[in-house]
């Protein structure tokens, strides 16, 4: 299983994770760009829309889904203002994808009036649908989508073709590229 290089300090360091992302942040004004290839900050009327991934029969998370929650986390902390929205249904064990990553973001430190849960989602175009409707609801105008390289193709068609304006994209790739400056190994 891939390490998330600061993994082990984000529960623990909160003050230095988030030092470490907004100096990334600082560095995304130099230098804006249409992809995410940096965190960039964004303000309350832009969601960030994290895709879920089918869960374990148990109702545990699988190794992709923590990585594009990893990704998210990060993009959390650099626009701190942003809501955050989970979105995935397909329970396991009585849990779906939504709660579970919602379970997830809360216990590493997230505060819980930011995410907000979209829990009914079974395919990428609902995804699409059921959170134009919760960005609706919190009167947001744009998205950060938040999902795996390979996915983000479709998720990027599914989301314009559900009448929402994304703004940018990040993957779990992105967001290893970006703190260890090379590809995984």
């Amino acid at each position: 299983m891939r390490d998330f290089p600061f993994a082990r300090l984000i529960p623990r360091f909160p003050l230095a994770a988030l030092t470490a992302v907004l100096t990334f942040g600082i560095l995304a004004f130099s230098a804006p760009t249409t992809h995410a290839d940096q965190p960039f900050p964004h303000g309350p009327d832009t969601a960030i829309v994290i895709l879920g991934f089918g869960l374990q029969p148990d109702g545990t998370l699988r190794p992709e889904l923590i990585d594009r929650l990893r990704a998210g986390y990060v993009e959390a902390f650099v626009s701190a203002a942003s809501p955050v929205i989970v979105t995935g249904g397909n329970p396991q064990s009585g849990i779906t994808e939504a709660q579970a990553m919602a379970d997830w973001l809360i216990s590493h430190g997230l505060p819980p009036q930011r995410i907000h849960l979209e829990p009914s989602a079974r395919s990428t175009v609902e995804n699409a649908e059921y959170s134009a409707q919760v960005m609706t609801e919190l009167g947001t105008h744009n998205a950060i989508l938040i999902t795996s390289a390979y996915h983000m193709p479709r998720a990027l068609a599914s989301f314009t073709a559900a009448g929402v304006s994304v703004t940018s994209t990040y993957s779990p790739d992105e967001l290893w590229n970006l703190l260890t400056f090379g590809p995984k190994p």
